[in-house]
């Protein structure tokens, strides 16, 4: 158990790889782990794109703000929000014949609750992975820019109508063996709550991100370091970037595409 606790306590992103292949048996084994991931009702509600294509990869990375780090990568694993086998399974078997082929208004097609239970799979079954693979030596990185550019990324991988990209990691053996510098997280008593939603405002929000803003300012590396607030800052690098609004934009072709067709 004490080293289950280590292992999560430790892990961290890795962003640079060995220029080697994940070994077969280490592989298996990465598969074999984030399968056991806990899934609703068991229908396994996603499917793993594990992209091997040179291009495809380097198409990927430039769809993913232009992440070099994506084609140079081992393995790339897209985890995707799959209603669309169910749905298949459903016209193809005789469930939707029981319920009345030739009257397809009883059928009740997938909505927003449905994509809600296929996302908690994916990324369930992608943190799965992550612990795996942190266990196997394999270092991981999770990109969130997969769901930026949604029409690009579904041609790219031919994605169906009840498939929906819900979250994307990369792995490799990590490039040298730096000293584990982990980043800070917010104190427990500012995350866990106590029987309902405690708003919190300005004096326990800068007790929450008191590390992190010491941290920010120890670094010169970004702009606005040692000006302004971690407000300031996550507002103007983050919440107004110009990925974000296209993050918002491509989700939003993401849910109604998934709704609508």
């Amino acid at each position: 158990m004490q080293d289950t606790i280590n292992l999560l306590l430790s892990r961290r992103s890795v962003r640079s790889f060995e220029k080697r292949a994940i070994e077969d048996e280490q592989l298996k084994l990465l598969k074999t782990a984030t399968l056991r991931a806990p899934t609703a009702g068991n229908m396994a509600l996603y499917s793993i794109v594990e992209v091997h294509d040179a291009q495809k990869k380097q198409k990927l990375s430039e769809i993913c703000d232009n992440q070099e780090m994506i084609a140079q990568a081992p393995l790339v694993w897209v985890f995707l929000a799959d209603m669309q086998k169910w749905v298949n399974y459903f016209h193809e078997s005789l469930a939707v014949e029981k319920a009345g082929k030739d009257n397809l208004a009883s059928y009740r097609k997938p909505g927003l609750g449905d994509l809600h239970l296929c996302m908690q799979d994916a990324i369930i079954a992608a943190q799965n992975a992550v612990v795996a693979a942190e266990a196997l030596g394999i270092g991981s990185c999770y990109i969130g820019d997969v769901i930026e550019n949604f029409e690009a990324l579904r041609t790219l991988l031919d994605l169906k109508q009840y498939t929906i990209p819900a979250c994307m990691l990369i792995f490799g053996y990590p490039k040298g063996k730096k000293p584990v510098k982990l980043t800070p997280r917010c104190p427990e008593d500012s995350i866990f709550m106590q029987d309902s939603y405690q708003e919190p405002h300005l004096k326990q929000l800068e007790e929450a991100f008191a590390l992190h803003e010491q941290q920010r300012r120890a670094t010169n590396s970004l702009p606005y370091e040692n000006t302004g607030t971690l407000a300031d800052y996550y507002y103007l690098r983050k919440h107004t970037s110009a990925f974000m609004e296209e993050m918002n934009r491509s989700t939003s072709v993401m849910f109604d595409w998934w709704c609508n067709g």
